[in-house]
């Protein structure tokens, strides 16, 4: 076997799992052997010289880290298979983000969490709120984040190649016919057309809220150690096609200029600064497409006294596949990964 760690990749197939395959080939994440995983629907497929397998528990023998991108419930059955033989999984669902004994690590947040990770189980957060919490952890550090009023502009492919095909779908016939669609052409949103509108609301109700609202608050307390940490969101799906944005306003315990806050996003991991609005210089989905940081601007105190700012990220990236690839690179840089497996 060449040298290097054993690599499982679960929902290879999908977007996000092709991803994750992307980034450990151009990051040189140092793969000894890698195995290709999926349900059997999938199975027999071949991407580049791999053929991908059916996941069974004997996929996750002799395997040292397996990054999962599947929905909840088939985390909830194999995640638990691949650590209870030796792996460490890395899972991109929600299955296990808020369970007490499985850390919810974004690397430049709270890579110390790592060291708490008795399951062998690590969860990947939201990508909405890993987009906010790379600027916010740094500023709250700081000054200590008490509240947070944040809205999110969530792009289609948030909802995967579904949202996608609708959203395109949707974009020909408005430029056919020169009109916004009367009707919604796709399963996403099937009340409303995504095209040229936007939607004010991302995931399933949850009383007066919807889950990603829920889930910003609870994964930011869980992620920041901040358990009294206040937070309204209102989550927005919106027609671009990649990168997520957050308006964010936060309100501090200690004093916190926008100068101040500058600064510490400067020097920040996961953050660049794109803040000079008089020349038209600030964070766009757009430019924050297939790249690695976090692009945080409009840095401000807002009239109510808060620190305003908007931050936007690549969902399928930092908040999803660059994330859990950039775990198990601290894995490695940790010695949590030990070389006795590789």
């Amino acid at each position: 076997m060449a040298a290097g760690y054993r690599v499982a990749v679960v929902g290879a197939t999908g977007a996000v799992g092709r991803e994750v395959l992307r980034l450990l080939e151009s990051r040189r994440f140092p793969v000894g052997r890698l195995r290709l995983v999926a349900t059997q629907r999938s199975a027999g497929r071949r991407i580049g010289p791999h053929v991908v397998k059916p996941i069974a528990p004997e996929v996750f023998d002799e395997v040292d880290v397996a990054i999962f991108d599947t929905p909840d419930e088939a985390a909830k059955e194999w995640v638990p298979v691949a650590a209870a033989r030796g792996a460490w999984a890395i899972d991109n669902s929600a299955a296990f983000r808020m369970a007490d004994d499985v850390p919810l690590v974004i690397p430049e947040v709270n890579a110390h969490a790592l060291r708490r990770a008795p399951r062998r189980i690590i969860a990947n957060p939201n990508c909405t709120t890993a987009t906010v919490a790379v600027p916010l952890a740094p500023l709250h550090r700081a000054a200590r984040l008490r509240r947070l009023i944040a809205c999110s502009y969530q792009s289609a492919s948030g909802a995967g190649q579904r949202g996608l095909d609708q959203l395109w779908a949707e974009l020909k016939e408005a430029a056919a016919t020169g009109r916004a669609p009367e009707a919604p052409r796709g399963e996403v949103s099937p009340k409303h057309p995504m095209a040229l509108n936007i939607i004010p609301a991302v995931g399933s109700l949850r009383g007066a809220h919807t889950s990603e609202e829920v889930k910003m608050q609870a994964e930011l307390r869980k992620m920041l150690e901040a358990p009294d940490l206040v937070c309204g969101a209102t989550c927005v799906r919106v027609p671009t096609l990649r990168a997520h944005g957050v308006a964010a306003h936060a309100d501090f315990a200690e004093p916190l200029s926008a100068e101040r806050a500058r600064e510490l996003l400067a020097g920040a991991p996961g953050v660049e600064v794109v803040d000079d609005p008089a020349a038209g210089d600030f964070p766009t989905a757009i430019a924050a497409a297939d790249r690695e940081p976090c692009y945080v601007g409009r840095i401000r105190i807002d009239a109510a006294g808060c620190l305003a700012f908007f931050a936007v990220a690549d969902n399928l990236w930092k908040g999803a596949a660059l994330n859990t690839v950039q775990i198990a690179e601290t894995l490695v840089r940790d010695g949590l990964l030990t070389p006795a497996r590789a």
